[in-house]
């Protein structure tokens, strides 16, 4: 289901969620999967290059062999795109499918990912068909209060999983109960991304995240 950053967050019954159990929010992309590296195949379908110099999105998008990179705009409408008819191709980041497979046998797992309402679609089949058939909520802004809304209805252990910075800060600040990680799929993304490890772990092998999700939310 879709929900737009203004709008309260769901019931968690209505998802399909215990209150029994701990729960875990994770993001999708450079998370559960390998959206830069897809993002980067279909733009050059295009004709465009797609440079990973920077830990940007649209600035890194440039016409094949110019200096400049593309309007900010013009890349927001490929990005649409990309959404609307390629998201449900991006390969799994190592690991995190059999990460989450783990983590679904102990918590409650509900994934939240900031992509256009195109993508309900395509990125709800995505994920069934990588075996993690978890609910899924579409939205878009800083990640902060929607958290805080569902945490808000469990007393259980809670846990968020993000690539960015800003959506972790985001959740500190509205849920600061929840345990916080971050992790970033893509290696050539890892030296470019602003972290804090002393407020978010920064945790890049899926192995090594699942166990240290484990521990917060049931309290090892």
């Amino acid at each position: 289901m879709t929900q737009p950053a203004t709008s309260p967050a769901p019931k968690l019954e209505t998802l399909g969620l215990s209150r029994e159990r701990p729960l875990v929010i994770v993001d999708v992309d450079e998370v559960l999967g390998l959206f830069m590296k897809a993002f980067g195949a279909f733009l050059a379908e295009r004709g465009f290059d797609f440079r990973i110099d920077r830990f940007a999105l649209f600035q890194n998008i440039y016409p094949a062999g110019a200096s400049e990179h593309l309007d900010i705009e013009a890349g927001r409408r490929l990005f649409d795109d990309f959404f609307a008819t390629r998201c449900a191709e991006i390969e799994p980041a190592p690991g995190a499918v059999a990460g989450l497979q783990r983590l679904s046998r102990g918590a409650e797992i509900l994934i939240l990912s900031n992509a256009p309402p195109q993508a309900e679609q395509l990125r709800g089949q995505w994920l069934r068909r990588h075996g993690l058939p978890h609910p899924l909520i579409l939205s878009s802004g800083p990640k902060g209060p929607i958290t805080a809304g569902l945490v808000a209805q469990t007393p259980q252990r809670t846990a968020f999983v993000d690539d960015l910075l800003p959506n972790l800060d985001s959740v500190a600040e509205h849920a600061p109960a929840t345990a916080t990680f971050q992790h970033v799929a893509d290696e050539r993304l890892r030296p470019l991304a602003p972290s804090a490890p002393e407020r978010h772990p920064r945790i890049d092998d899926w192995a090594e995240l699942a166990a240290a999700i484990e521990a917060a939310v049931h309290g090892r």
